[in-house]
Protein backbone atom coordinates (compact mmCIF):
# COMPACT_ATOMS: atom_id res chain seq x y z
CA UNK A 1 0.00 0.00 0.00
CA UNK A 2 1.46 3.37 -1.00
CA UNK A 3 1.99 5.86 1.62
CA UNK A 4 2.19 9.77 1.28
CA UNK A 5 4.06 11.53 3.80
CA UNK A 6 3.77 15.30 3.41
CA UNK A 7 7.41 17.57 4.18
CA UNK A 8 6.99 20.02 6.80
CA UNK A 9 9.68 21.55 4.83
CA UNK A 10 6.95 23.13 2.60
CA UNK A 11 4.58 24.45 5.31
CA UNK A 12 4.28 27.46 7.73
CA UNK A 13 6.77 27.18 10.15
CA UNK A 14 4.48 29.43 12.17
CA UNK A 15 1.99 27.19 12.10
CA UNK A 16 3.14 23.46 12.23
CA UNK A 17 0.46 22.21 14.59
CA UNK A 18 -2.20 23.96 11.95
CA UNK A 19 -0.39 22.26 9.20
CA UNK A 20 -0.03 18.76 10.64
CA UNK A 21 -3.55 19.31 10.94
CA UNK A 22 -4.65 19.98 7.18
CA UNK A 23 -3.18 17.11 5.75
CA UNK A 24 -5.44 14.38 8.20
CA UNK A 25 -4.98 11.37 5.96
CA UNK A 26 -1.47 11.40 5.40
CA UNK A 27 0.41 8.16 6.30
CA UNK A 28 3.29 9.95 8.18
CA UNK A 29 4.76 13.81 8.71
CA UNK A 30 7.90 13.57 7.23
CA UNK A 31 10.26 16.11 9.35
CA UNK A 32 13.72 17.39 7.39
CA UNK A 33 16.16 17.81 10.17
CA UNK A 34 19.35 19.75 9.00
CA UNK A 35 22.09 21.27 10.73
CA UNK A 36 23.88 23.62 8.62
CA UNK A 37 27.14 21.05 8.14
CA UNK A 38 26.18 17.97 6.73
CA UNK A 39 23.58 20.20 3.96
CA UNK A 40 23.89 23.83 3.42
CA UNK A 41 20.51 24.50 5.06
CA UNK A 42 19.42 25.01 8.80
CA UNK A 43 15.91 23.90 10.10
CA UNK A 44 14.80 22.60 13.02
CA UNK A 45 15.79 20.19 16.15
CA UNK A 46 14.72 18.12 19.35
CA UNK A 47 12.83 20.57 20.65
CA UNK A 48 10.42 21.38 17.41
CA UNK A 49 10.41 17.58 17.00
CA UNK A 50 9.03 17.65 20.69
CA UNK A 51 6.41 20.21 20.32
CA UNK A 52 4.87 18.89 16.93
CA UNK A 53 4.60 15.05 18.97
CA UNK A 54 2.48 16.56 20.98
CA UNK A 55 0.83 18.46 18.83
CA UNK A 56 -0.80 15.87 15.76
CA UNK A 57 -1.51 12.14 16.16
CA UNK A 58 -0.09 11.49 12.56
CA UNK A 59 3.37 9.44 13.36
CA UNK A 60 6.65 11.53 12.97
CA UNK A 61 8.98 10.26 10.19
CA UNK A 62 12.69 12.18 11.13
CA UNK A 63 15.34 12.80 7.75
CA UNK A 64 18.21 13.71 9.68
CA UNK A 65 20.44 15.37 7.45
CA UNK A 66 22.88 15.83 9.82
CA UNK A 67 26.74 14.96 10.88
CA UNK A 68 27.63 12.93 14.07
CA UNK A 69 23.94 10.86 13.54
CA UNK A 70 25.24 8.55 16.07
CA UNK A 71 25.22 10.90 18.90
CA UNK A 72 21.86 12.27 18.08
CA UNK A 73 19.59 9.91 16.42
CA UNK A 74 18.66 8.75 19.47
CA UNK A 75 17.40 12.39 21.05
CA UNK A 76 14.72 11.90 17.66
CA UNK A 77 13.31 8.67 18.98
CA UNK A 78 12.99 10.28 22.93
CA UNK A 79 11.08 13.50 21.07
CA UNK A 80 8.41 11.14 19.93
CA UNK A 81 9.70 10.15 16.44
CA UNK A 82 8.15 7.01 15.04
CA UNK A 83 10.63 6.50 12.21
CA UNK A 84 14.21 7.99 12.39
CA UNK A 85 16.35 8.01 9.03
CA UNK A 86 20.30 8.26 9.11
CA UNK A 87 22.24 9.26 6.21
CA UNK A 88 24.32 6.22 4.88
CA UNK A 89 27.16 8.90 4.28
CA UNK A 90 27.38 10.57 7.88
CA UNK A 91 26.49 7.63 9.80
CA UNK A 92 30.16 6.26 11.24
CA UNK A 93 28.16 2.71 12.81
CA UNK A 94 24.96 2.16 10.55
CA UNK A 95 24.46 -1.01 12.11
CA UNK A 96 24.93 -0.05 15.60
CA UNK A 97 22.52 3.10 15.24
CA UNK A 98 19.96 1.08 13.60
CA UNK A 99 19.84 -1.20 16.25
CA UNK A 100 19.55 1.23 18.99
CA UNK A 101 17.13 3.11 16.91
CA UNK A 102 15.45 0.19 16.74
CA UNK A 103 15.64 -0.84 20.48
CA UNK A 104 14.44 2.18 21.57
CA UNK A 105 10.74 1.44 19.77
CA UNK A 106 11.40 3.17 16.41
CA UNK A 107 11.62 1.94 13.07
CA UNK A 108 14.76 2.26 11.46
CA UNK A 109 15.78 4.40 8.31
CA UNK A 110 19.08 4.65 6.28
CA UNK A 111 18.92 7.42 3.50
CA UNK A 112 21.07 7.87 0.46
CA UNK A 113 22.24 10.56 -1.56
CA UNK A 114 21.59 10.51 -5.34
CA UNK A 115 24.89 9.85 -6.03
CA UNK A 116 25.51 7.29 -3.76
CA UNK A 117 24.91 3.59 -5.16
CA UNK A 118 22.98 1.36 -2.86
CA UNK A 119 24.75 -2.04 -3.53
CA UNK A 120 27.74 -2.02 -0.92
CA UNK A 121 24.93 -1.23 1.68
CA UNK A 122 23.19 -4.53 0.83
CA UNK A 123 24.35 -6.61 3.60
CA UNK A 124 22.86 -3.91 5.96
CA UNK A 125 19.38 -4.27 5.09
CA UNK A 126 18.03 -6.52 7.06
CA UNK A 127 19.18 -4.31 10.09
CA UNK A 128 16.46 -1.71 8.41
CA UNK A 129 12.99 -0.40 7.96
CA UNK A 130 13.12 1.71 5.27
CA UNK A 131 15.60 2.92 2.71
CA UNK A 132 15.51 6.55 1.64
CA UNK A 133 16.41 7.14 -2.13
CA UNK A 134 17.16 11.05 -2.40
CA UNK A 135 15.61 12.18 -5.74
CA UNK A 136 17.28 15.65 -5.65
CA UNK A 137 20.19 16.13 -3.68
CA UNK A 138 19.31 17.01 -0.04
CA UNK A 139 19.36 20.61 1.66
CA UNK A 140 16.34 22.57 0.31
CA UNK A 141 12.49 21.93 -1.12
CA UNK A 142 11.10 22.61 -4.16
CA UNK A 143 14.07 21.03 -6.19
CA UNK A 144 12.97 19.63 -9.61
CA UNK A 145 12.81 15.87 -9.77
CA UNK A 146 16.78 13.83 -10.80
CA UNK A 147 15.20 11.19 -13.37
CA UNK A 148 18.59 9.54 -12.69
CA UNK A 149 17.95 8.15 -9.48
CA UNK A 150 15.33 5.72 -10.97
CA UNK A 151 17.20 2.86 -11.97
CA UNK A 152 18.87 3.19 -8.09
CA UNK A 153 15.03 2.50 -7.13
CA UNK A 154 14.56 -0.11 -9.25
CA UNK A 155 17.79 -2.02 -7.97
CA UNK A 156 16.73 -1.02 -4.66
CA UNK A 157 13.73 -3.01 -4.96
CA UNK A 158 15.21 -5.83 -6.60
CA UNK A 159 17.52 -6.48 -3.48
CA UNK A 160 14.82 -6.35 -1.39
CA UNK A 161 12.95 -8.92 -3.19
CA UNK A 162 16.46 -10.68 -3.39
CA UNK A 163 16.22 -11.09 0.19
CA UNK A 164 12.82 -11.04 1.12
CA UNK A 165 13.23 -8.43 3.37
CA UNK A 166 9.59 -6.43 4.39
CA UNK A 167 11.18 -3.42 3.75
CA UNK A 168 9.89 -0.16 2.90
CA UNK A 169 11.19 1.96 0.33
CA UNK A 170 10.82 5.93 0.39
CA UNK A 171 11.79 8.35 -1.94
CA UNK A 172 11.93 12.43 -1.41
CA UNK A 173 12.72 15.18 -3.79
CA UNK A 174 11.06 16.43 -6.42
CA UNK A 175 7.93 14.45 -5.84
CA UNK A 176 4.69 15.39 -7.17
CA UNK A 177 1.61 14.40 -9.52
CA UNK A 178 3.95 14.31 -12.34
CA UNK A 179 7.16 12.38 -10.94
CA UNK A 180 5.08 10.12 -8.35
CA UNK A 181 4.02 7.38 -10.85
CA UNK A 182 7.42 6.41 -12.09
CA UNK A 183 8.93 6.12 -8.59
CA UNK A 184 6.25 3.69 -7.94
CA UNK A 185 6.64 1.83 -11.19
CA UNK A 186 10.73 1.79 -10.27
CA UNK A 187 9.64 0.23 -6.45
CA UNK A 188 8.88 3.16 -4.31
CA UNK A 189 6.42 2.61 -1.50
CA UNK A 190 6.71 5.28 0.59
CA UNK A 191 6.14 9.09 -0.77
CA UNK A 192 7.61 11.98 0.41
CA UNK A 193 5.98 15.35 -1.16
CA UNK A 194 6.59 18.97 -0.03
CA UNK A 195 5.39 21.75 -2.42
CA UNK A 196 3.12 19.41 -3.95
CA UNK A 197 0.87 19.17 -0.84
CA UNK A 198 1.55 22.02 1.14
CA UNK A 199 1.24 24.37 -2.49
CA UNK A 200 -1.63 22.68 -2.97
CA UNK A 201 -5.40 24.50 -1.97
CA UNK A 202 -6.34 21.65 -0.17
CA UNK A 203 -3.41 19.51 1.38
CA UNK A 204 -5.50 16.72 2.46
CA UNK A 205 -6.98 16.26 -1.01
CA UNK A 206 -3.49 16.80 -2.29
CA UNK A 207 -2.07 13.99 0.11
CA UNK A 208 -5.53 11.49 -1.33
CA UNK A 209 -5.00 12.50 -4.84
CA UNK A 210 -0.86 11.51 -4.85
CA UNK A 211 -2.14 8.34 -2.81
CA UNK A 212 -4.47 6.93 -5.63
CA UNK A 213 -1.91 7.62 -8.48
CA UNK A 214 0.71 6.06 -6.65
CA UNK A 215 -1.31 3.26 -5.82
CA UNK A 216 -2.66 2.90 -9.27
CA UNK A 217 0.99 2.74 -10.92
CA UNK A 218 2.29 -0.08 -8.48
CA UNK A 219 -0.95 -2.21 -9.33
CA UNK A 220 0.72 -2.05 -13.24
CA UNK A 221 4.41 -2.11 -12.27
CA UNK A 222 6.31 -5.25 -12.58
CA UNK A 223 7.68 -5.55 -9.05
CA UNK A 224 4.39 -5.65 -7.86
CA UNK A 225 2.76 -8.04 -10.27
CA UNK A 226 5.50 -10.68 -9.48
CA UNK A 227 3.76 -10.76 -5.77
Amino acid sequence: MAQINPSILSADFARLADEAEAVRGADWLHVDVMDNHFVPNLTLGVPIVESLARATDIPLDCHLMIEQPDRWAPQFVEAGAGSVTFHAEAAAAPVRLAREIRAMGARASMALKPASPIEPYEDLLPELDMVLIMTVEPGFGGQAFLDIVLPKIRRTRQLIEKHGLDLWLQVDGGVSAETIARCAEAGADVFVAGSAVYGAADPAEAVRALRAQAVAATAGAPWSCAH
